[in-house]
């Protein structure tokens, strides 16, 4: 039996290739939930939130049931758009490039590995970014 605070196996299963499969990257423990780093900078974060526990998250993805979470990072022309589409994506309060998504059985997991690439590229060195084939329509890096 999981508890509140545990990920869905199946959740991790489908999140592990996208993100380990990118150059440099390293997955561990998050003061809860699972994240995925590169160098020392999270790109991904995956948590089912307690909103007894972890009320800011629960806020922000405006909840008041327990749901299994993912905060990534978006390219700045992507926040408004995505935030504006509504769920399952919600714009935590910390981090200008910060954003969250309700993982759930609607859950578009194609659109999730794009997101997460999208992730890393913000946050990555130039020279690891340069060896990813970015999602389609990727973004140029900053400079």
């Amino acid at each position: 039996m999981t508890g509140p605070a545990d990920v869905p196996p199946d959740y991790l299963d489908r999140l592990r290739p996208v993100c380990l499969g990118l150059p440099e990257t390293y997955e561990e423990p998050a003061w809860v939930g699972t994240r995925w780093r590169v160098r020392q900078r999270t790109f991904a974060h995956v948590l089912t939130v307690d909103p007894d526990h972890q009320m800011a998250y629960a806020r922000a993805a405006a909840t008041d049931l327990p749901v299994c979470v993912l905060t990534f990072r978006s390219p700045g022309d992507e926040i408004a758009g995505l935030v504006a589409a509504g769920h399952p994506f919600f714009k935590p309060g910390w981090g200008a490039d910060v954003l969250g998504m309700v993982l759930d059985d609607k859950t578009d997991w194609a659109e999730v590995g794009e997101l997460l690439t999208e992730s890393y590229l913000v946050l990555a060195p130039k020279k690891l970014a340069a060896l990813v084939d970015g999602p389609p329509g990727g973004h140029p890096q900053p400079a």
